[in-house]
């Protein structure tokens, strides 16, 4: 490890060929640099206060083109749109390096033009220097604490907003344009807020994420999980388990795959349950599948999105239970999202009413062929017995069924609503927003407006006799999603017409 940081400026510049190089170069720099910063605050917290301002920064990634190549645009990604300089900054190669070098391989394929590693314009703040975060008031002076921010560089929210996301920041000031969707602060933040949240590392997360809003889905996802590991001797029964390596927990508590070999539990669960837990089916190429409990309420589906959106999945999707508002629907029934009111309200700014959230085909039928599958009921005609596809209506109000019947009862008409929930238009909205591929199964649990309303004894009768079929459905349709391929996954109908390339 070299003992200074690698520096802005023409020396600290390379240009590659190749993605696999490139990446090594995006690694050794931030190593480098992040380990200066950690070294230069150890010397200070032994009282060996810096005698200048310790920075370092970023590196980036840029490309430029002079001329205006055919590309392969089949894929939503990968690609640049014109002439000129395209940049971005990156950061956490231990958790990226894969989806970095697809990125550089795509690019130099399609372009036929180096990518260029260097030294970018933003500062590493220093609780981002350490991957796991760290507690900066652990051990210091309250002298050193007033020093910290005159030694060393901290974040700032300049450097943590979604204007590229938005469509807000289409040419940074050097006049080059976004080459990624997140510069590095934004993802480190959201990475440190993940752990936060979700009580586990954010390199535990796969490419396939299922958002519940019931702990019910959390214990049958863990008898799952728990099931998989167990060593079988039915060989077709042990191949199929053998493709998933760990089960992680929060705490980081890890159960490997006895049908891989000999497994022995590492780690230990988290004491007090995370504010969102998050559990990981792991596989060794990350095209698992994560289950998070987002709890109640579009304020946290938002939150969670907000940050998970950073890793670049592959898909999410919704699982959880919701009002049914028509009289033809029983207690159980699914309901598969085609379109979605949006009566959260919470991602106006970002997202305003008047932008349709498309259901996304892709992600449709891999759902309705994991509902086919697991319930036996096959064909078009007949899978209505068990499902309905239409409108759902995502509330920021838990007591809606209160808020007056006649005025209820003309809204959800006119939109033709056939079911109600708090999370799942905000869930696809937010993936519409950060271009990941997004989709909602809901099961019914209630029907307020029919006079079948929630209660205890009728609840646990549901919990008991939905909760594990919806969330084997779930899970079936994230894998018939990873072996469909990403090429057909990622939408074109979630890239605006001035989109960076990373994926």
């Amino acid at each position: 490890m070299r003992s200074f940081p690698y520096q802005k400026g023409h020396q600290s510049r390379r240009l590659f060929e190749d993605a696999t190089r490139a990446a090594a170069f995006v690694r050794e720099i931030y190593e480098t640099n992040t380990g200066y910063i950690r070294a230069a605050f150890a010397e200070f917290t032994r009282g060996n206060a810096p005698r200048q301002r310790v920075s370092a920064h970023y590196p980036y990634a840029a490309m430029t083109t002079e001329r205006t190549e055919p590309v392969d645009s089949r894929l939503s990604y990968g690609f640049v749109r014109g002439d000129g300089t395209y940049r971005i900054s990156l950061t956490r190669p231990d958790i990226f390096d894969h989806y970095y070098r697809d990125q550089f391989e795509l690019l130099l394929r399609n372009h036929k033009c180096p990518v260029e590693i260097g030294v970018s314009d933003e500062r590493i703040p220093l609780h981002f220097a350490y991957p796991e975060g760290v507690y900066l008031e652990d051990g210091l002076a309250p002298d050193q604490m007033e020093s910290v921010r005159h030694c060393f560089d901290t974040p700032s929210l300049a450097d943590m907003n979604d204007d590229i996301i938005n469509g807000v920041a289409h040419e940074f000031p050097d006049g080059s344009r976004p080459l990624g969707l997140f510069r590095a602060a934004r993802v480190d933040y959201s990475l440190h807020r993940m752990r936060h949240y979700t009580g586990t590392a954010p390199g535990d997360f796969q490419n396939f994420v299922i958002f519940t809003n019931y702990a019910f889905y959390v214990d049958e996802f863990l008898r799952v999980g728990h099931e998989m590991m167990t060593a079988t001797d039915d060989p077709e029964l042990a191949a199929a388990r053998r493709q998933y390596a760990a089960l992680i927990e929060p705490g980081g508590y890890t159960t490997p795959n006895a049908n891989r070999g000999p497994a022995t539990p590492t780690g230990t669960r988290t004491g007090r349950r995370p504010q969102m837990p998050a559990y990981h089916l792991t596989r060794d190429d990350g095209c698992g599948i994560t289950l998070v409990n987002i709890g109640i309420g579009p304020s946290n589906a938002k939150n969670i999105s907000d940050h998970v959106a950073v890793l670049r999945p592959h898909a999410w999707i919704m699982l959880g239970h919701c009002a049914g508002l028509r009289e033809s629907q029983r207690i159980g029934d699914y309901v598969l999202a085609h379109a979605y009111v949006r009566d959260d309200r919470i991602l106006d700014r970002d997202l305003p009413q008047w932008v349709p959230v498309p259901a996304l085909a892709e992600v449709q039928k891999a759902i309705e062929e994991a509902v086919a599958r697991v319930t036996g009921v096959t064909g078009a005609y007949d899978i209505k017995s068990v499902m309905r596809t239409g409108t759902v209506v995502t509330t920021d109000n838990r007591n809606w069924e209160i808020s007056g019947h006649t005025r209820l009862v003309e809204r959800f008409n006119k939109s033709r609503a056939i079911a109600l929930d708090m999370e799942s238009a905000t869930i696809a909205a937010n993936g519409f927003r950060f271009r990941v591929p997004y989709g909602t199964l809901l099961c019914v649990s209630d029907k307020p407006l029919h006079g079948e309303i929630k209660l205890p004894a009728s609840a646990s009768r549901f919990y008991a006799s939905r909760i594990g079929q919806h969330l084997k459905i779930g899970m079936l349709a994230m894998e018939i999603l990873r072996e469909q391929g990403l090429e057909t996954l990622h939408s074109r109908k979630l890239r605006s017409f001035a989109e960076s390339a990373f994926q």
